[in-house]
């Protein structure tokens, strides 16, 4: 049986898109096919998206910036919108598929120092990390009580 696929988007497809498919690929790729894309794709994936995610031992550096409409015929069971303010161009994905939208703030608006840039980059990793391995978590405990039930059945 195939798993189910989990397209996470963004409008840029550089920084926090990734960074959740790094996340929830590592915390759950035996349960989920993951992937990535924008509605208008960068073109890059941000230097320290992947340097912050190397720190915590999470390689995202052979990822590419993709468009979405690549994935519109792969099957996708479940789109994650991770786009921050509701005035971001969070892109649409058409079908019926199981929507969520948990929105991060974009760190690659950060100002100030290289530390402080570097730090912002952190703080949104760790809240998508916190967020999508509750979610994995969550996901992996719901199908453990349906195999369960299922045996108390049969």
């Amino acid at each position: 049986m195939s798993k189910p696929k989990v397209l996470i988007l963004c409008t840029g497809n550089s920084c926090r898109s990734h960074m959740a498919e790094g996340i929830l690929r590592n915390a759950a790729g035996d349960l989920f096919e993951v992937f990535s894309a924008g509605s208008k794709p960068a073109g890059y994936v941000h230097p320290k998206a992947i340097a912050v995610m190397q720190e915590i031992g999470i390689d995202i550096s052979e990822h590419t910036s993709k468009h979405l409409d690549q994935y519109l015929e792969a099957g996708i069971d479940t789109i994650v919108t991770v786009c921050g303010n509701a005035s971001d161009a969070c892109p649409v994905f058409p079908g019926n598929v199981t929507r969520y939208h948990w929105g991060f703030e974009d760190p690659a608006h950060a100002t100030g120092t290289d530390e402080e840039i570097t730090n912002a980059f952190r703080t949104i990793r760790d809240q998508i990390k916190n967020t999508f391995e509750a979610y994995a978590s969550g996901y992996r405990e719901a199908k453990q009580l349906s195999l369960t039930e299922v045996k108390q059945r049969f």
